[in-house]
């Protein structure tokens, strides 16, 4: 059911390296059909999303107004929630909150010796767009995770698309874009409502950034939009990745493996334990545990194709290979994972210590469950309110400084052979040197 690999191996670079992602092989179909959506929603506006949601997501919908959400749902569908779910969803709406509003960015400014002002003002973005998954999932908090930071960081218009396939709406999403503060919330998905987006129609306003996870069309769509519009990523695969020292109980590391297994079959769950013992018993527990799952047959097959269970040299073998890999998600289940910590290099979220399940990160920990996967936490890092903020750099010369600083300048642009830049420069020079300087 799952691999089990030894680092001392020869052939272990070349078993790793296999349970690297498989290539799409209809990319190319993908790309081709999300460029043609792009190319009509441009063209047609409202009247092309009307008719891919009545085709792709067979909902009853004829008229502009029919794929917007009047906002009082929104309160209707947090108040109708039972107390216990809506006690849960406002605990992990504060606690993301909580968390977020220590990352907001403020401007700066200095004055130099010669009186020149120097700084930044950070802004925030005027409009975002957040993507939620529809169908039979139900992801709330995708919700928080992509509203609640942009609306930490003061963007003024959060629009919210999310497809209901047969027009069904669900509650929870409803009810968390209430707490997230979005501004409106359209019934629409797929390539077709990136493509609203980002160009805009009829009656969507064209946004600045796009956030939220979706499938291989929205990727796509997001990739293709790119440059007209920002976007957070286009993420691949979930992933976990756990470095145990074999003290942590097995069915806790195995219920862990599962945890990002049983989001698809292309998911990745590896633990590195350099006790071969221990190894045996968690996968005793994966062989006990898998029948009782829901998404068996979803955790088998990602285990089967993209799990192992590996036995390192040691501890620090297993952060070298971790920081090779650069997981999405790390959990150290180890005695001391704050020394452990000292020596990782890139990951995306990382979960220190037994208790610390990375279930928890998705739903209500507080920091972004939205990370870097498929190795980019090497220089991606998770979303958060700096995404929805941009910085302006303030440069305000004065009489005093432009003597010495237009002098450096029309010296640089001469070597640049670029004379309209020196001769900028020179000009204000003259006006001083002419002012009696």
């Amino acid at each position: 059911m799952i691999r089990r690999l030894d680092s001392q191996d020869p052939a272990f670079a070349t078993q790793l390296a296999a349970l690297a992602p498989a290539g799409e092989s209809s990319a190319s179909a993908v790309a081709a059909r999300v460029a043609a959506i792009i190319a009509d929603v441009r063209e047609r506006g409202d009247a092309a999303l009307l008719d891919y949601t009545r085709e792709l997501d067979r909902a009853p919908v004829h008229q502009r107004s029919d794929i917007e959400v009047p906002l009082t749902r929104l309160q209707e569908a947090l108040d109708g929630l039972p107390a216990e779910q809506r006690g849960a969803l406002e605990t992990a709406a504060q606690r993301i909150r909580d968390y977020h509003e220590r990352q907001r960015q403020e401007g700066w400014q200095y004055h130099d010796a010669q009186g020149n002002l120097l700084g930044q003002r950070v802004t925030p973005l005027g409009r975002v767009g957040v993507y939620v998954p529809g169908g039979k999932a139900s992801y709330p908090s995708s919700v928080l995770m992509n509203a609640l930071p942009a609306s930490v960081a003061g963007v003024a218009d959060i629009t919210m698309v999310v497809p209901t396939p047969e027009g069904q709406l669900n509650e929870l999403v409803l009810a968390a874009a209430c707490l997230a503060g979005v501004s409106r919330v359209l019934t629409i998905g797929g390539a077709q409502a990136v493509a609203a987006l980002a160009y805009g129609t009829e009656t969507i306003v064209a946004v600045d950034k796009i956030v939220g996870p979706g499938n291989a069309y929205v990727a796509e769509a997001k990739r293709q939009v790119f440059g007209r519009v920002g976007i957070d990523m286009v993420a691949g695969p979930s992933e976990i990745l756990i470095i145990c020292d074999g003290g942590t109980d097995p069915d806790w590391i195995a219920m862990d493996l599962f945890s990002q297994a049983e989001h698809d079959e292309n998911a990745q769950s590896l633990l590195l334990c350099p006790d071969a013992d221990y190894l045996d018993r968690v996968e005793a527990a994966i062989h006990r545990l898998l029948p009782e799952m829901e998404r068996r047959d979803i955790i088998g097959k990602s285990l089967a194709a993209r799990g192992a269970l590996i036995r390192t040299r040691d501890l620090d073998e297993a952060v070298q290979l971790s920081n090779a890999l650069a997981p999405e998600h790390l959990e150290l289940s180890v005695e001391d994972p704050l020394t452990l910590v000292e020596g990782i290099q890139a990951a995306g979220a990382i979960f220190m210590g037994r208790y610390s399940a990375e279930a928890l990160g998705d739903y209500c920990a507080g920091p972004n469950h939205v990370l870097p996967t498929s190795g980019t936490a090497r220089f991606f890092s998770p979303l958060g309110v700096y995404d929805f903020q941009k910085r302006s750099s303030l440069i305000m010369c004065s009489a005093e400084g432009v003597r010495e600083l237009g002098a450096v300048a029309s010296i640089l642009a001469r070597g640049e052979s670029l004379t309209a830049h020196a001769r900028s420069a020179e000009m204000r020079l003259a006006k001083r040197s002419r002012a009696g300087d």
